[in-house]
């Protein structure tokens, strides 16, 4: 039986250290596939462990975050990392059902039950594309101070106003500019039921 045993033990050993946790120390985001450091079991350092993530996405954890490693035929010098995650930034409470990407600042993207999709960024969403098409069967509301278009704006349907509006140029329509429609109000005269015209008007647009 002890003999046994011992042709067993390298077996065991293998299978002993064929999946284990870690914490990621370092990692390396310009290879190919992203490469750890990592320290296993009794702090043992391993170094250039490749990690699998899905196609299409990608993360740079940060380090303390905790890995599964999986060494390829019980060896640690074929060990790989399949799972990455961080108890300290994970969004929290989610629904049955829901998904979320983070990041460790806060920012996310949460597809809440109900089909509602919530972006939340501390600085800015920047979405850069020749052309961005929203459609909305109902409403589209911008809750800000300050809506700022550089380029022109085109509005095919009836557009109302119920504060201010003002331009910092020229205002027209098909029938010529407002500075041209002052510019006549300003000159033109009136003619004179007893003769001759009457002046321009006193008060001037």
């Amino acid at each position: 039986m002890r003999a046994f045993s011992k042709l067993l033990a390298p077996l065991a050993r293998r299978l002993r250290l064929m999946i284990g946790r870690s914490t990621i120390v370092l990692t390396n985001d310009n290879k190919n596939l992203q490469e750890l450091q990592v320290t296993i079991l009794n702090d043992d350092v391993d170094d250039s462990i490749e990690r699998f993530q899905e196609y299409g996405f990608t993360s740079r954890p940060k380090p303390g975050a905790e890995a599964i490693i999986l060494c390829v035929g019980g060896s640690r010098a074929h060990a790989i990392a399949v799972a990455v995650d961080d108890r300290r930034y994970r969004l929290k409470s989610l629904a049955e059902g829901e998904v979320a990407l983070y990041t460790d600042e806060g920012d996310y993207i949460h597809f809440k039950r109900g089909r509602v999709i919530e972006v939340m960024a501390g600085a800015k969403v920047k979405i850069t594309a020749p052309e961005v098409e929203v459609i909305a069967s109902t409403k589209v509301t911008l809750d800000t101070p300050l809506a700022h278009v550089t380029g022109a704006l085109q509005v095919d349907g009836p557009a109302a106003v119920t504060g201010a509006l003002s331009s910092a140029t020229s205002v027209a329509d098909p029938n010529g500019t407002m500075q041209s429609m002052r510019n006549i109000y300003n000159g033109h005269m009136h003619n004179d039921p007893q003769g001759g015209t009457v002046g321009t008007p006193n008060q001037t647009m």
